[in-house]
């Protein structure tokens, strides 16, 4: 299967290149961009930042874009376009046709979670829970945080990990962080 091969190659590539970054420490925790206001929503948040352009083309490709503008709240750890640029070859364009909506869909919605996680959270709960936390997305999939020093790290269902580069993003609807790679559901 296709597929498989390249989740398996991506989870080998991210794992040997996962990419250290702090989370939760008040000296390194970055702060939202001047352009990312409170009011905006998740969806305004992406979309009006370059760096997330892959990711606003594939919301909108999913249909997802009213989904994320909803109340919510919700937390989505929003891959930036460097995180999909480390894909395999034509990964995402095969995602952007439209005979791949469903497993864009299933894709992207691994990335959301419901409720409002801040960095805070997720360094709490991962500490009271043996240093593993695990969290249901919206796509009904899992994924594991845990922490490597003041480092947030997420590993998808497929053994790979992502860094949280930027966290608490605000918007109106929920809170966004930052990773350095794609998740992606078994």
């Amino acid at each position: 299967m296709k597929l498989h091969s390249i989740i398996l190659s991506l989870s080998i590539l991210l794992i040997a290149q996962t990419a250290f970054a702090q989370c939760g420490s008040s000296k390194s925790k970055h702060h939202a961009s001047h352009s990312w206001s409170h009011h905006d929503d998740l969806v305004d948040v992406v979309s009006n930042n370059e760096n997330f352009g892959t990711l606003t083309v594939a919301l909108k490709t999913a249909g997802l874009v009213s989904t994320l503008q909803k109340e919510g709240p919700f937390t989505v750890f929003a891959p930036s376009n460097a995180a999909f640029d480390k894909l395999p070859d034509g990964t995402v364009e095969g995602l952007l046709k439209p005979e791949s909506k469903g497993q864009l869909t299933k894709i992207l919605t691994y990335h959301v979670v419901e409720g409002t996680f801040y960095a805070k959270d997720l360094i709490n709960a991962i500490q009271n829970s043996n240093g593993q936390y695990q969290i249901k997305t919206v796509s009904g999939g899992r994924l594991t945080a845990s922490l490597r020093g003041s480092t947030v790290i997420i590993t998808d269902e497929t053994g790979a990990r992502t860094a949280v580069l930027q966290t608490d993003v605000n918007a109106s609807n929920g809170v966004a962080h930052v990773i350095d790679s794609v998740l992606l559901p078994k």
